[in-house]
């Protein structure tokens, strides 16, 4: 867990769980999953990681350090200022995912929705991150047969990485209610994937490259039309980075930051970053508002 994080998309970060059951980044023929790769240098050895990556460990009590951490509602934040004015957003679960078949749904409600609604977790904004979303759903529908509605402080994603794994969405429109902020992590895009089915039905899209040993070509053609989709539906649209291996047409391009993750680098055009209010009103940080 991180107070303060580098994710251009968010202000912190919390695990209360860490490994996973495995997704197509973190299998026997690839393993390119960056809090895999970590695992593999401090699982066992460094306190607060799992012993692997594949046995799921629960850490009970992060959530409630983190709902302790500062309310950031209205304030700036020099180095993100596209965040301005939001409660603290804390991504939940970016080293592990808590939906993975070992955490029992007793267990996500005394650590995560217990906290998140507690006073001090009201304040900030939890963004849920899963490669399972359907377990998300049937999380979602058990909370409600024990009179638990899902929190509206609780944004609930899923990961998007070809167009295989866009099924996943089937499932994610199904957490919650009415008031859910729903948001897709299109990264990394490996492939050509078409969304246009599914943005009506999400609030928020987050799209980037692959970075690391062994990345896959990022084209900025991808950036342009996914941002051209997301304008179409209005759907909120945030451009986090472009990658290790990226080109534009048949051009190689290079940055000093070697995940691309410095807009300040990139092309005008794809410079987007958009944030969904908590009243659903899209928030602009595109080239055209600076």
């Amino acid at each position: 867990m991180s107070k303060n994080t580098k994710i251009q998309w968010c202000d912190s970060t919390v695990n209360p769980t860490m490994g996973c059951d495995g997704c197509e980044l973190w299998d026997p023929n690839r393993k390119s999953c960056y809090a895999g790769i970590l695992h593999l240098r401090f699982g066992g050895a460094t306190k607060g990681y799992a012993p692997s990556f594949e046995e799921v460990t629960l850490f009970p009590g992060r959530m409630a350090e983190a709902t302790r951490w500062s309310d950031l509602r209205g304030k700036n934040r020099p180095d993100k200022s596209w965040l301005d004015g939001l409660p603290r957003l804390i991504f939940v679960s970016d080293m592990s995912d808590a939906l993975s078949k070992v955490v029992t749904f007793d267990y996500l409600k005394d650590e995560v929705i217990a906290n998140v609604t507690s006073e001090q977790g009201r304040r900030h904004h939890w963004l849920w991150l899963t490669k399972r979303p359907k377990r998300m759903a049937e999380f979602s529908a058990w909370l409600r047969d024990r009179g638990v509605e899902w929190p509206s402080n609780v944004w609930a994603g899923t990961s998007i990485t070809s167009q295989k794994t866009a099924s996943r969405i089937k499932h994610l429109v199904k957490v919650g209610d009415e008031d859910t902020i729903r948001f897709l992590s299109v990264e990394p895009q490996v492939e050509e994937i078409d969304l246009d089915e599914w943005l009506p039905k999400v609030d928020w899209l987050i799209h980037g490259g692959e970075s690391g040993h062994g990345a896959r070509t990022f084209d900025l053609r991808r950036a342009t039309e996914l941002i051209e989709q997301c304008r179409n539906h209005d759907v909120p649209y945030f451009l986090k980075q472009l990658g290790s291996q990226v080109v534009d047409g048949s051009m190689r391009l290079t940055f000093e930051d070697n995940h691309a993750g410095d807009w300040d680098e990139w092309p005008k055009s794809v410079r987007v970053r958009q944030l969904p209010s908590v009243r659903f009103q899209r928030r602009n940080f595109d080239v055209e508002g600076l």
